[in-house]
C-alpha cells in the first residue's frame, strides 16, 4: 500500500465568490467527487446568502456563534454544535455581533442520523 499525500485544494483564505456573501472567507480542505470540506470564517455581521444546497451538508461551529435558517426555521449555532441542511432545502448562515468559524462537510454519503 502506498500512502498518498497532497496539498489541500485552496490554502488561502479567500472571500466566498457568491453574490450576497458578505464578510466570509474560506478555504477548501477536501474537494472530491462525493465529498467537499471547507473551513469558513465569519466576521461580525457576515452572511452566506440563502440558497438551496446541491448536497446534504453538515456545518460544525468550531468557534464563536452565529445563526442559521433552514427553510422557514431559524436557530442559533454555537461553538461545539452542528446543524444539518438537507439537499435542495433553502438555508442561510450568518453572524450578528459575534464572529464564527465553521467546518462545512458536503457529500452524497453524509448521514443525518445520530
Amino acid at each position: 500500500m502506498t500512502v498518498e499525500s497532497r496539498e489541500i485544494p485552496r490554502k488561502g483564505w479567500d472571500p466566498l465568490p457568491y453574490e450576497g456573501c458578505v464578510g466570509v472567507v474560506g478555504r477548501v480542505l477536501v474537494r472530491e467527487e462525493e465529498l467537499f470540506v471547507a473551513e469558513l470564517r465569519f466576521a461580525e455581521h457576515a452572511t452566506v446568502h440563502e440558497h438551496p444546497g446541491e448536497r446534504d451538508t453538515i456545518v460544525v461551529c468550531l468557534a464563536g456563534a452565529g445563526f442559521t435558517s433552514v427553510g422557514d426555521e431559524m436557530t442559533q449555532l454555537r461553538e461545539e454544535q452542528q446543524i444539518r441542511w438537507p439537499k435542495g432545502t433553502r438555508h442561510r448562515l450568518w453572524t450578528e455581533n459575534t464572529t464564527m468559524t465553521t467546518l462545512m462537510v458536503e457529500g452524497t454519503s453524509v448521514h443525518f442520523g445520530s
